[in-house]
């Protein structure tokens, strides 16, 4: 039987490919394969907070609830706040949602309108602006300049990619991929364009604990007035290794509280309770888990960039924030290719630079946050590909 596809509108048919995605189907499930493609670690989510949400599974928790989150959820939002950011919110402020990929989408239908413009740094997490490009949005990408194997902003090149039609800035610190961590004197700045163009900011700090330099990273928390139009997407997967549970919220002037909760409404009618109980139990009593996964992050990530680095054939150094290596490799002209044949000959799966749009095209991104072993394992294969490229 033929199947003739039936037609689909112009802008679901542009939505492109995942080019992790790609390379994750085509290797997945191998034997003897180390899996540092996606960004999530190998632990599963803690006891603690398992336990938490079978409880009120079993105890009949499965009924519709608060399309905003429950009370108790977003009260606790506003108590991490509190001990993480020295800031005061309201549970006004306080949205939850499916996910740290739905706070981004609702965030973009927000505050940008078909056919204007929403700017951001790049190289760049993919899912955010294929989101925007869904929503009839034009991205502009900013290339970071990566100098001496570190990345950096130049914020007049931002400002003058600002245009009559921007109409938001999306701000990723500390970035996925690149590790790049806005200073607080690179976010003042931003902000300060953003008052004189009167922009929204999106700003997406789900890696804001994952610091190397101190107890977290710079935040727009630290310089922003409480009128400035900035939203804040945020999740539960990286902290408390929540991945599959696709739990998030979003930080959000209270004036928009009803748009964002009609948004939620008409997407996916808010998060299951009993989920949403899981979730207070990962706030309230997971910050020593936390900062246990932030060290093994960095005791990964040193052992795996000074492996590298020590080829002669890696440039990049130590980044500051987030889970990810971004590996400018001698060599590499086109990462798509690279990385299957990476995985082919050394059974490490690494993401394409490819797939994160401007600036990326001949780097390979690696999630370490893993069991060191599993990581000088993949440090050794790599560093056997890599001296013989």
């Amino acid at each position: 039987m033929n199947f003739i596809r039936p037609d689909i509108s112009a802008r679901a048919a542009a939505a492109p490919r995942s080019g992790i995605g790609e390379i994750v189907t085509y290797a997945r499930g191998r034997d003897n394969l180390l899996p540092l493609w996606i960004g999530e670690g190998d632990l599963p989510t803690p006891d603690f907070i398992t336990k938490t949400a079978a409880d009120a599974l079993v105890a009949g928790e499965t009924f519709y609830t608060w399309t905003q989150g429950i009370p108790e959820l977003r009260q606790a939002i506003v108590r991490y706040y509190q001990r993480h950011y020295a800031t005061d919110l309201s549970v006004d402020n306080i949205y939850v949602t499916g996910s740290g990929m739905q706070s981004i989408v609702l965030a973009i239908q927000a505050t940008v309108s078909a056919g204007d413009e929403i700017i951001y740094f790049s190289p760049s997490w993919p899912n955010a602006m294929h989101a925007a490009l869904v929503a009839e949005v034009k991205p502009k990408a900013v290339a970071l300049d990566f100098v001496d194997g570190q990345w950096k902003i130049d914020i007049d090149r931002f400002a003058a990619a600002i245009t009559p039609k921007t109409k938001a800035l999306f701000i990723n610190s500390p970035s996925n991929p690149t590790g790049w961590t806005a200073t607080k004197e690179d976010l003042a700045a931003v902000l300060d364009l953003a008052r004189k163009h009167g922009l929204w900011i999106i700003a997406d700090e789900i890696y804001g604990l994952y610091y190397f330099d101190g107890a977290r990273a710079p935040s727009f928390m630290d310089v922003m007035d409480k009128d400035d139009r900035i939203i804040f997407a945020q999740s539960f997967s990286k902290n408390w290794c929540m991945t599959g549970w696709r739990v998030g919220w979003m930080v959000a002037p209270a004036e928009i509280g009803q748009t964002l909760t009609n948004l939620i409404q008409y997407s996916t009618s808010g998060v299951a309770q009993f989920m949403q109980k899981g979730a207070i139990a990962a706030l309230d009593q997971g910050d020593d888990f936390v900062r246990t996964n932030i060290e093994r992050a960095r005791t990964s990530r040193d052992i795996l960039c000074d492996a590298l680095v020590a080829t002669n054939r890696v440039e990049t150094r130590r980044p500051p924030g987030a889970l990810y290596a971004f590996l400018k490799i001698d060599g590499v002209t086109d990462a798509r290719a690279e990385a299957f044949k990476i995985v082919d000959a050394t059974g490490v799966g690494l993401a394409p630079g490819t797939a994160f749009g401007v600036g990326g095209e001949t780097f390979m991104r690696a999630c370490y946050l893993r069991d060191p072993k599993q990581i000088e394992d993949a440090a050794e294969r790599l560093s056997g590909y890599i001296r013989a490229l």
